[in-house]
């Protein structure tokens, strides 16, 4: 059964099983409804018939990837997949649907806006979230994000695999020691770099946005 649909199964057991105990629930009805835990989003949208969060990030998912679709709209469909991951718990699903593979894999699209949203993604993915920051690393996401960060034609790109970057590193310390092992020898820190500490993680990011791009238009 859709977890939609069984949670809302189930609030509506309890929530009839609550008003069948009140004294009141059939002869007042000014009573209070009993309290309780509400319905998901996925619950909501069973219950009216649309798609769940979930179904939304597959769509938008294969929206991006396919060849058939103009590149314009596979930018509509990435705003959609980055808007849907702002959701900590979709960020967390991703896993679960596959996406982490598919995601990284844009980052190396031959177009710049393509690589941009991809970059931009991760980082919403992985903010301030460390499960998903555990799953960035998995997928060694972090050296091309740096590569796009120092040499990417594009500002935007640039700008964004920045972000994704310091979003991907800080308090988690495992993302952080390998982004530094990375840097170039000239960018890397003499001392250990505390992730928790947000002055020395800046110290570290900054240095890479202030770097000139190799390959700057």
């Amino acid at each position: 059964m859709d977890p939609g649909m069984n949670q809302l199964l189930k609030w509506s057991i309890e929530n009839s099983e609550s008003t069948r105990n009140e004294p009141t629930a059939s002869t007042d009805p000014e009573a209070e409804r009993p309290s309780g835990p509400g319905l998901s989003q996925e619950a909501i949208q069973s219950l009216m018939g649309g798609p769940s969060d979930a179904e939304l990030m597959k769509q938008s998912m294969d929206a991006i990837q396919s060849p058939d679709v103009a590149l314009e709209h596979k930018l509509v469909a990435f705003d959609n997949f980055e808007q849907l991951i702002e959701i900590i718990d979709n960020a967390n699903n991703m896993q679960a649907l596959g996406l982490w593979t598919p995601l990284k894999e844009q980052l190396c699209h031959q177009d710049a806006d393509m690589r941009r949203m991809a970059a931009w993604c991760l980082g919403t993915a992985v903010q301030n979230n460390q499960k998903s920051q555990e799953r960035l690393l998995a997928v060694e996401a972090i050296p091309i994000l740096l590569k796009l960060a120092l040499e990417d034609s594009n500002e935007q790109v640039r700008r964004k695999a920045a972000y994704a970057l310091s979003s991907a590193v800080r308090n988690y310390p495992p993302a952080l020691n390998d982004l530094v092992k990375r840097l170039p020898a000239e960018m890397r820190p003499s001392g250990v770099v505390d992730a928790g500490e947000m002055a020395e993680v800046d110290t570290v990011i900054d240095g890479i946005r202030q770097a000139p791009s190799k390959n700057s238009s």
